[in-house]
């Protein structure tokens, strides 16, 4: 038996886009595969939406824009963001999301997060759950609001005070 993974196509990501409802946000896939050293993640965010600036301390992140538009702010400058653009979010580097009018689905990629560390991002208590981690810190924006929460384990929203 060959230990020998082989490549094959793993979403759609069109399909897989038009399939979300409008007001859908999040994750709409992960990559989830055993023994992986990336994870991927396909995001929605509907309608003025936003990830609350924030910088990733850890990883490098590729953003490819797939659908919709918006605006990336590197907190010098507002940057378009349409389909088919590609966007570097190097680690420790400001980065702030807003979608347009449509909506915005991206694709980030960035290298797989070692298991369970100090400080680290949340997550089951093993280290990081098979499925892909959250790109950045998406795993702590609020659905409702978009805001970022400090705390990993909070309960509530500190904007909006929706239970998370």
């Amino acid at each position: 038996m060959s230990t020998h993974e082989t490549s094959r196509v793993l979403v759609d990501i069109d399909t897989c886009v038009a399939g979300a409802r409008e007001a859908e946000r999040g994750a709409l896939w992960r990559l989830a595969e055993q023994g992986r050293q990336l994870d991927a993640n396909l995001v929605r965010l509907p309608a003025g939406a936003e990830v609350t600036g924030h910088a990733e301390t850890e990883l490098d992140v590729l953003l490819v824009v797939v659908a919709g538009e918006g605006r990336l702010d590197n907190g010098v400058e507002s940057q378009a963001l349409k389909p088919g653009a590609v966007a570097w979010l190097p680690r420790t580097s400001h980065r702030a999301l807003v979608a347009g009018p449509d909506g915005l689905a991206y694709l980030t990629v960035h290298r797989r997060r070692s298991g369970l560390s100090i400080g680290g991002s949340s997550g089951s208590a093993g280290g990081a759950a098979e499925g892909g981690e959250a790109a950045c810190a998406l795993d702590r924006v609020c659905p409702a609001c978009g805001a970022l929460r400090a705390e990993a384990g909070a309960r509530f929203c500190p904007r909006c005070g929706e239970e998370l």
